[in-house]
């Protein structure tokens, strides 16, 4: 820890990055916030980069980085400077799949915008335009089924 890293506990912790003080500590039991102390009360201890920890975590989760890819990750970086090709590595990885399925989201969009301009035709006029066009067909099964 730097001489100028700002020291502090979980409610404040929860306050600036809008994650709850329950999220937090389950992060911590899964081995995702290295560095964590304790004070002399046994409370949990932060610093200002556990604010920015977080966050990162955040953004791999939201991109869809399982919790196991994401506890190797926190295994790694507390390792030090010898593990930064591996993490390199992990987040390749992670990024190749995000974009694979970002493609996946803007053909589902697509699909979507052709339905809706099915129905504003049809609602125009007055009649069914005919046989809705499926156009491209997902890369791989669709993973809940139809209405």
């Amino acid at each position: 820890m730097s001489p100028k890293s700002t020291r502090f506990h979980i409610g404040r912790l929860a306050r600036e990055t809008g994650r709850s003080v329950h999220t937090i500590r389950w992060y911590e039991k899964q081995g995702l916030m290295p560095g964590v102390t304790r004070d002399p009360g046994g409370r949990r201890v932060y610093v200002t980069q556990h604010i920015g920890w977080l966050l990162f975590l955040d953004r791999l989760r939201y991109a869809g980085m399982t919790v196991r890819e994401m506890r190797r990750y926190a295994s790694l970086a507390v390792q030090g400077k010898k593990t930064i090709r591996q993490r390199l590595e992990l987040l390749e990885a992670h990024h190749a799949r995000t974009t694979a399925h970002i493609a996946e989201l803007q053909a589902a969009l697509r699909f979507v915008e052709r339905k809706q301009a099915y129905y504003l035709k049809w609602l125009t006029e007055d009649r069914r335009p005919g046989d809705f066009d499926l156009g491209e067909r997902p890369r791989r099964p669709v993973r809940a089924a139809l209405p």
